[in-house]
């Protein structure tokens, strides 16, 4: 079966299936599922007191539309005539920090049906942080060891539990024990934040893991990012030097009185097995010095135990989770053991990932195994960590005497595909080795296929490069002594990752952050959190991530919040631009330009793209301007839409004098020039077509090559397709030599690389100094391959789906394709082949949204909610 009617009858089957189970119960032609709280399914602290509700409807009926719902809170019901069923506002006022809530839901359509009630769904608010009475635990003295300290509190609990609610954070990560057991498959807890600033709690049900009677408390701790090594230069210690723990667990007896068990001065600690632990050096871990049942109410405490101490509260704020947990996900076994030509014993778990191997071994005491991680091996099939830089990557395992044992990291993750293995006792087989990968919770709502395999590759690579980066914050690369928030990389990827999986709370949190860390001036770091210097800030193109990520999450997820939230830190950009500008030109300050932009090696013929970085600064300041002057529309702030709409004509103006000669030529003549000039409407209409035609015939001058760097490419599809060379789109996605994005594919890569040409075709790498296989940024393309192959996009009238637009868009010899889409009201499929000359397309539409179907004879369909199938002539073949 070929892959559109694959596709085509997985849909029918669905929709048959969904059929037969509303014949089977009549009563239920409607019904609302996947209810959440402010992104959340039942979270247990909310940031907000006044927290969103949003829910998805089914429907057995076309042209579906939400008339009314009935929103219970509690035993409360509120009642509204609207079609809104996302992100709808809390209709309950002051709703009480740390307090459970009950909701349920239940709509009615326009075809005269009621739902029944939805099932029980729950959320918790906030503690207020006047709630907060644990106080911070440290180690006495000096926190200097490199060893992770083991916090312990014996307590007694003499009623039956009714329910226990723990709240936790740590300036450090942390691992909690609750009897013996981990209290949650969370991993890097609190995860990372601009800690003096702000600092997530997390909370946890542990009513299950108490008993009546002798319980225990355990907290494990590592440096993390807050003590240990981050960003360049060997530097430690950024945020602080001394690790610390806050808990408290609300405890409510069956009886209805209540305890609290804290974090202070009475409870224990020791050093146990984690001799060091760093986020980019790894772990070593002594076996021999496992405290066994250190978390158990068993144990008892020897000399080595010690008072702890109380550490100052700082000025950080405690906040609530509004992004993803750190999460296991997939496992991969490796796909070969081998000895490479210098002798080493190496594994390919034949995937570059990012997370950990999880080790089983048996051997005498004190034998000592080190794992070290390699993205790729070199020309002579060796084991090659140069472009690791400083970074160890190195999980080192020490015996203790017995049986098999199993180690794993707690404080550190790697980005790897090959391990090389050293001291293993025995033979290394299969099955001792898993690797595990590690990111965010975020749930998968893209995929996409098509006819060709290098294409679906190139998907697969755009994905794990998502995967891999995206570990509690959007880093550029997940293995060299890095891995930090750089702005420019999430904002160019930005609209791809949302086609991919949900990552609106994932952003929630990191833009709060950039917030956060932006200057008193408005201008924004490089990284977020910012571990740089205050002087890198306020590049173009990075910067622009303020007002860039705030938009797409409006337009991916009409969230209208965060443009509330985000507005004063966009216009403080902007107005940092403006001040920093001369007759409204942004021509100073340093900035990082068209990143990593083609260069032959001996440019001798000037065939360097080079892109004027100013020129790039002012398309970029007018782009910035465009988007506050939209969010300003949107939040009703008129004289800000009429403030920022004038200065953007202004900058605009600016730029023709500056950079357009009077026959239509830009200054820079490479690519990006004209491609940020179209995209940002730089130029004035009659001159737009002519640029096009320039930047066509730039990219046949190059062989229908691409030329752009991080700041262009995401842009360089839309802008052909845009003004009439979707054709010429496709010659350059299809294209298979260097540079291309099919180029990393046919050389073997599994993730997106960070140059065109990081593995050179004679099998020489580039620069060791810059050169991870693992950053996501010219993954930007899947944009255009959600929004042109599958042809999935958002309205323009309605965000967030609310409206939808099919625009499927054929070439490049492909004969089928299918796209589809988790949005905030169900599924969007997009599935179309050729066949004998016909573009054959089926797609589904979810309640309570409307759809416009354009097909690429330029026939025009307006539809509902459902299931539909539309032909139409074509010449692709």
């Amino acid at each position: 079966m070929n892959l559109f009617y694959a596709n085509r009858m997985a849909v029918v089957f669905t929709v048959l299936l969904h059929f037969a189970t509303s014949q089977h119960a009549a009563a239920q032609k409607l019904s609302v599922y996947d209810l959440t709280v402010d992104y959340q399914t039942n979270p247990l602290s909310t940031e907000s007191l006044s927290p969103r509700f949003s829910w998805k409807i089914k429907s057995n009926q076309q042209n579906t539309v939400q008339q009314a719902y009935d929103l219970k809170i509690g035993d409360k019901i509120f009642h509204a005539v609207t079609d809104q069923s996302v992100l709808v506002a809390c209709p309950q006022p002051a709703l009480k920090a740390g307090t459970p809530y009950s909701w349920q839901v239940r709509v009615s359509d326009n075809h005269g049906h009621t739902s029944g009630w939805s099932a029980r769904q729950f959320f918790r608010t906030g503690i207020a942080p006047g709630d907060w009475v644990a106080k911070w635990v440290t180690v006495s003295g000096t926190d200097s060891s490199s060893k992770s300290p083991l916090f312990r509190k014996d307590f007694s609990l003499k009623k039956e539990v009714k329910s226990a609610t723990l709240y936790i954070t740590a300036k450090g990560l942390y691992e909690a024990r609750l009897n013996g057991k981990r209290i949650s498959n969370n991993y890097l807890a609190p995860g990372w934040t601009s800690y003096n600033k702000r600092l997530q709690y997390q909370v946890y049900d542990v009513t299950a893991s108490l008993t009546k009677g002798s319980n225990v408390m355990g907290i494990m701790m590592g440096d993390g990012w807050y003590k240990g090594r981050v960003a360049f230069n060997d530097r430690h210690d950024f945020y602080g030097n001394t690790r610390a723990a806050l808990m408290q667990m609300q405890i409510v007896y069956t009886d209805g009185s209540k305890e609290v068990v804290i974090t202070d001065n009475s409870w224990k600690y020791a050093y146990g097995a984690i001799l060091a632990s760093s986020i980019y050096d790894g772990e070593i871990y002594d076996a021999r010095l496992e405290k066994t049942g250190w978390d158990a109410a068993a144990y008892r405490e020897d000399a080595t135990w010690k008072n702890t101490a109380v550490a100052e509260k700082g000025a950080e704020e405690l906040v609530s989770m509004s992004g993803p947990p750190v999460k296991k996900h997939e496992v991969f076994k490796p796909v070969k053991i081998f000895t490479t030509p210098a002798g080493e014993q190496v594994v390919d778990f034949g995937q570059n990932l990012v997370g950990w191997v999880v080790l089983k071994a048996q051997g005498p005491a004190g034998a000592k195994i080190t794992l070290s991680h390699a993205e790729v091996l070199d020309k002579a099939g060796n084991f090659y960590t140069e472009n690791l830089r400083s970074a160890r990557q190195q999980n080192t395992y020490i015996l203790k005497p017995g049986t098999e044992q199993t180690f794993e990291p707690h404080f550190t993750f790697q980005g790897f595909r090959y391990v090389k293995v050293e001291g293993y006792p025995g033979t290394l087989k299969a099955d001792d080795l898993t690797a595990v990968a590690l990111y965010s919770d975020m749930a998968t709502t893209g995929k996409l296929s098509t006819s060709n395999a290098l294409l679906n590759q190139l998907q697969h690579n755009i994905e794990w490069g998502q995967k891999g980066n995206f570990v509690d914050l959007p880093t550029d690369c997940p293995q060299r002594d890095e891995r930090l928030g750089w702005t420019g990389d999430a904002q160019v990827f930005f609209n791809t990752a949302a086609y991919n999986m949900n990552v609106a709370g994932f952003f929630t949190k990191w833009l709060r952050d950039v917030e956060a860390d932006q200057l008193p001036n408005g201008s924004i770091p490089f990284v977020v959190p910012n571990v740089l210097n205050a002087s890198d800030a306020g590049s173009a193109g990075w910067g622009d991530v303020a007002t860039i990520i705030p938009w797409g999450m409006y337009s991916v997820y009409g969230d209208k919040q965060i443009l509330q939230t985000q507005y004063s830190s966009m216009k403080g950009w902007v107005d940092y631009i403006t001040a920093s500008a001369k007759n409204n030109l942004w021509n100073t300050g340093s900035h990082f330009g068209d990143w990593l932009f083609y260069r032959p090696d001996d440019d001798n013929d000037g065939r360097a793209a080079v892109t004027d970085k100013h020129m790039i600064a002012q398309c970029f300041y007018a782009h910035s301007t465009h988007l506050l002057a939209q969010a300003a529309g949107v939040l009703g702030k008129t004289d800000d839409t009429q403030k920022y709409t004038a200065l953007l004509q202004k900058i605009k103006d600016a730029y023709v004098r500056e950079y357009l000669t009077a026959n239509g030529r830009l200054v820079s003549n490479t690519q990006t020039a004209y491609v940020l000039a179209l995209q940002f409407d730089m130029l004035p209409e009659p001159l737009r077509q002519q640029a096009a035609e320039r930047l066509v015939a730039n990219v046949r001058d190059y062989g229908n090559h691409l030329t752009t760097g991080f700041l262009g490419t995401p842009y360089l599809c839309h802008v052909l397709s845009r003004y009439g060379y979707t054709d010429v789109a496709y010659d350059l996605l299809m294209q298979e030599s260097y540079p291309s994005w099919l180029y990393p594919v046919k050389m073997g890569a599994t993730t997106i690389w960070e140059r065109w040409d990081g593995l050179k075709p004679d099998g020489r790498f580039q620069t060791p100094g810059m050169n991870s296989f693992n950053h996501y940024a010219y993954g930007a393309i899947g944009d255009w391959m959600y929004k042109n192959i599958a042809g999935i996009n958002p309205g323009l009238d309605r965000p967030g789906y609310k409206t939808i637009l099919i625009t499927p868009q054929p070439g490049g010899k492909l004969t089928s394709a299918s796209g589809q889409l988790e949005t905030l009201y169900g599924t969007v499929t997009s599935a179309w082949q050729i066949e004998k000359g016909n573009f054959n397309l089926d797609v589904n539409i979810p309640v309570n949204t409307t759809a416009t179907v354009i097909m690429p004879d330029k026939s025009r369909h307006e539809t509902g909610s459902g299931y539909y199938h539309f032909s139409c002539k074509t010449d692709n073949n």
